[in-house]
């Protein structure tokens, strides 16, 4: 696998820069909690970005903010735990956020719940790729936005966040968003789910960048209940990201 440990550098400190930009900003109820791993969960999301960012990639899938169960956990995009741990590679200390919701306390990679987006997805690549350095021989997994907003044990999506907070939130994210398309220089980037490829598709306007879109995987669609890893498959191969 292509090894560029500049690219892998250039994101670790974009990623912090977008940490403590998000740091500065405030969300009124009903958010009761908000988590960013990208502090407590460092020491897994920057071996990730280490391992796996470490050069150009012609795909980037896009996700739109992390789950209570993923990347809350483990600081790893879609980071269902057996997933990163067994079929990444990844298991390192997570430390407690600065205000733990007591509602979705953080256990880190003792997490025995199963982040189900971030298990249909891994398990798509794992079935197509076999090992997690040929799938990202050419693909990325970002998230656009680090945040994971709660109303006490309720998840809060960012596409439901008041107009004023959202604009702050967009602005950071999508800045952080064109730095990582810069250093990666992808020709693809693929919104995992609607939200995604909106924000993709206004924060790349005017670029070359190519913007798609596959089915979220989460198990509140029922679509992606009826066959997920099919319907995204069918979904690639009709954009011609794969063949």
């Amino acid at each position: 696998m292509e090894r560029d440990h500049r690219i892998a550098e250039t994101l670790t400190a974009a990623a912090r820069q977008l940490s403590a930009r998000l740091a500065t900003l405030s969300f009124a109820p009903p958010v009761s909690h908000t988590y960013d791993p990208l502090t407590y969960a460092r020491e897994p999301h920057e071996s990730y970005l280490r391992r796996y960012a470490a050069g150009r990639r012609r795909v980037v899938f896009l996700g739109m903010n992390p789950g209570p169960f993923g990347m809350v956990q483990c600081g790893v995009p879609f980071g269902e735990i057996a997933a990163v741990r067994d079929w990444l590679g990844i298991e390192c200390a997570v430390r407690k956020p600065a205000l733990e919701n007591p509602w979705r306390p953080i256990e880190g990679f003792a997490c025995t719940r199963s982040e189900v987006s971030g298990r249909r997805l891994w398990g798509l690549f794992r079935e197509r790729f076999g090992t997690a350095e040929c799938f990202f021989r050419e693909h990325f997994v970002a998230n656009y936005c680090p945040l994971a907003f709660f109303e006490r044990g309720r998840n809060l999506t960012p596409d439901k966040l008041p107009a004023v907070e959202a604009a702050a939130l967009q602005a950071a994210c999508d800045a952080h968003l064109k730095t990582l398309v810069t250093a990666l220089q992808p020709e693809w980037v693929i919104g995992v789910g609607a939200f995604a490829e909106t924000r993709a598709r206004d924060a790349l306007a005017g670029t070359t960048v190519r913007v798609g879109r596959v089915l979220h995987p989460s198990p509140a669609s029922p679509a992606a209940n009826r066959g997920w890893a099919k319907a995204a498959s069918t979904q690639l191969r009709t954009l011609g990201v794969w063949d």
